[in-house]
């Protein structure tokens, strides 16, 4: 799923490869998906892209959003991005297909849900969008301890640490997979309540917040998720579905539990993340 690190790797990957070509054919909406949302009809995707070239791409929080002048096109959560060079056999199945004048072709696959919004360049008021674009990034020097800080309002006392960073939009696209390493690193427990944490718990946090996920976006996004080659992230994730079990590599003396919370699974050490 795209989260903060994997659409800043996949935004630089398709800037380094794409940016300056010309899109010469476009399918969309070819392989029906009911939680594959479009903003226009489908097939007018092919008469707006053709011919315009990519002038850049960026990551927006959990979103990719291309810039074809004038268009724009993001990609949200849930939303698979895998470049296929000239000759390469193409995915039978993709909500969007487009190959640009060098042969290659981008495509856009949704496996349980997610959006392809193109749009003309301040049309779109998308909230997730909106938000993304307004609020500064964590991976960006204007996330600093100032603005941390002013995340907490008395309305956020009685929320655990996973619904005050993974919902409600506080900090677009800090979801449910990062934040397990993030808490881990900070070693605060997911359950923990806001109202609970003291000044060194809250800089812990922040640095964890930032450290963390620039570590994943430097190592090119997550083990369990794949870049725009197909190739799985090089940041091994500590506290994940592939570690549920195991020994606690931090303290040594915990195991890593995994629960349903909230709509979701997570993880953390029995021993050093107390709640």
């Amino acid at each position: 799923m795209l989260e903060i690190p994997e659409a800043a790797v996949l935004a630089m990957q398709v800037q380094e490869r794409l940016a300056g070509l010309e899109v010469r054919e476009v399918v969309a909406g070819s392989s029906p998906h009911k939680f594959a949302w479009f903003t226009k009809d489908p097939e007018s995707y092919r008469e707006l892209l053709i011919g315009k070239k990519l002038r850049s791409a960026r990551g927006l929080g959990g979103m990719v959003e291309l810039d074809f002048g004038g268009m724009k096109l993001a990609f949200s959560d849930g939303v698979s991005l895998r470049l296929y060079e000239e000759g390469e056999k193409l995915p039978a199945k993709h909500q969007l297909l487009m190959t640009f004048e060098d042969g290659s072709s981008l495509a856009a696959s949704v496996q349980m849900y997610g959006g392809l919004a193109l749009f003309a360049e301040g049309s779109y008021d998308n909230v997730y969008y909106l938000n993304s674009r307004l609020k500064p990034s964590p991976l960006s020097a204007a996330f600093d301890y100032e603005h941390f800080l002013g995340l907490f309002r008395p309305s956020t006392d009685s929320l655990s640490l996973k619904a005050f960073l993974a919902t409600e939009q506080r900090v677009p696209g800090l979801g449910n997979g990062v934040l397990q390493d993030i808490l881990y690193e900070a070693r605060l427990n997911p359950k923990k309540k806001v109202s609970t944490l003291d000044e060194g718990m809250k800089r812990s946090l922040f640095r964890a917040i930032k450290e963390v996920l620039a570590r994943m976006r430097d190592e090119g996004g997550r083990d369990l998720e794949t870049d725009l080659y197909g190739r799985h992230g090089g940041y091994r994730t500590r506290m994940g579905r592939n570690t549920a079990g195991t020994a606690c590599e931090g303290c040594r003396t915990g195991t890593v539990v995994k629960e349903s919370y909230l709509g979701g699974s997570i993880y953390y050490c029995d021993k050093c993340q107390k709640k």
